[in-house]
């Protein structure tokens, strides 16, 4: 398909962020992929995920929210806050770039990135839909009383002990929501078939709401 992918360097507190931004020609909107602890943009499930968000008119960006030197101190990779604050700086990069700017944002969270995107989402009110695939959305705490935005949360039927603390935080949430267990699929969706389904299924979410608003 035809798509603009460019690496961006995006400057926060401490660090540069970098990312790989991809935007196919009248994209929908755009998603932000917040990863799991010991993960990074290279991921290749959320650049799977990614693609297929992109084949389905949605503009991506993976970005690294941590340097390479804080990803490997413990306390640094589960800071949730730290996270997060870098993730909405990020929303805001995006915000006043000319190629982004006018593009509805969803968050794609993994892990304990999911937290981080919740959490954004409680503070970024531009935030028009959220995923979490094999999320912790429990790290978020009270935040998930006030995120608004329609949130998909995506569980392994086998990923025993995430699924009760994803049900849990699902009471908490705020209409619009909903919680689908992938048969058959573990934490990580390397069952075959498991992955392509949470593609598709973030895909219809994001489509979904993050289409105009018709009047």
């Amino acid at each position: 398909m035809n798509m603009t992918e460019e690496l961006v360097h995006i400057p926060t507190d401490k660090a540069l962020i970098e990312g790989e931004l991809r935007v196919p020609v009248n994209p929908q909107g755009i998603i932000l992929f917040a990863h799991g602890s010991g993960s990074s943009r290279h991921s290749p499930r959320n650049n799977f995920v990614a693609r297929v968000l992109n084949n389905s008119g949605l503009a991506t960006l993976l970005m690294d929210l941590l340097t390479i030197e804080e990803d490997s101190n413990y306390a640094t990779r589960f800071d949730i806050d730290l996270l997060t604050e870098r993730l909405l700086i990020v929303t805001s990069w995006l915000q006043n770039k000319v190629q982004t700017s006018n593009l509805p944002i969803g968050y794609f969270g993994a892990s304990t990135g999911a937290a981080a995107a919740l959490k954004a989402a409680a503070r970024e009110t531009m935030v028009r839909a959220v995923v979490s695939r094999g999320g912790r959305p429990d790290l978020a705490g009270n935040d998930l009383q006030r995120v608004n935005s329609p949130v998909l949360l995506l569980v392994g039927g086998h990923d025993y002990g995430v699924i009760e603390l994803n049900e849990e935080a699902f009471k908490q949430l705020q209409p619009t929501k909903k919680l689908i267990l992938v048969s058959g699929a573990t934490h990580l969706f390397e069952e075959a078939g498991t992955l392509e389904q949470v593609a598709d299924y973030a895909a219809d979410w994001f489509n979904l709401h993050l289409a105009p608003v018709k009047v």
